[in-house]
């Protein structure tokens, strides 16, 4: 056979960082299911929510993570030592409970909503070491493509404060109104109902991607 028609296949690296990174995101998959909130906790890291309820427009979501299966997420975030927010990497630095109180937020921002339930909702959590975060946060969110992350923006917005009100609601809470501080925004000016089929479509191509 001619060398040059040869087969070239890469190794396997398992140091390679994508493959790191996807190790983490592992790790978390096979983890417990938390009530959610859940229970405090210390560190930093990676977690993902899951919706279970009634809310016709995640049927397809909620179908996937009934009997207590848990398969597709609805959000995916990472929580991130103040180091890291600041622009660097956050090594060494102290997490304190960071990872908690991106959750403890999410659920507070939920029970805000008129058409949710919190007892609706689970979650997962990986406490991961700093430099890890973001790649395996980047990973999941590309094999998942949950629908708060990639198609209805808005869930992990905070309060802008006084004077700042003039900005437009998001999509999130435009869908799941109730938080206090976005009804004081401008309204997000779209067709609703557009918008409704827009994201059913999302959600039922995204799910002949993953399963």
């Amino acid at each position: 056979m001619e060398k040059s028609k040869v087969k070239k296949v890469e190794p396997f690296n398992p140091l390679d960082k994508t493959n790191i990174g996807r190790n983490v995101a592992e790790a978390m998959l096979k983890g417990p299911i938390h009530s959610f909130p859940p229970e405090p906790f210390h560190g930093a890291g990676i977690y993902a929510i899951y919706y279970s309820g009634d809310f016709l427009l995640y049927k397809e979501i909620a179908e996937s993570n009934s009997n207590k299966e848990y398969n597709w997420p609805i959000y995916i975030g990472k929580a991130v030592p103040p180091g890291a927010r600041k622009g660097g990497l956050g090594l060494g630095e102290d997490p304190g409970n960071v990872l908690y109180r991106r959750l403890y937020e999410h659920s507070k921002s939920i029970k805000s909503a008129d058409n949710l339930a919190i007892d609706d909702f689970s979650c997962r959590y990986l406490v991961v070491d700093d430099i890890w975060i973001p790649l395996a946060e980047n990973l999941l969110i590309e094999k998942f493509y949950p629908v708060w992350n990639m198609r209805i923006d808005g869930f992990g917005n905070h309060d802008p404060g006084k004077g700042r009100y003039e900005q437009k609601r998001s999509l999130w809470d435009t869908i799941h109104p109730g938080r206090s501080w976005a009804d004081k925004l401008h309204p997000l000016g779209i067709d609703l109902e557009e918008a409704t089929h827009e994201i059913n479509s999302f959600i039922t191509n995204a799910k002949g991607r993953i399963f």
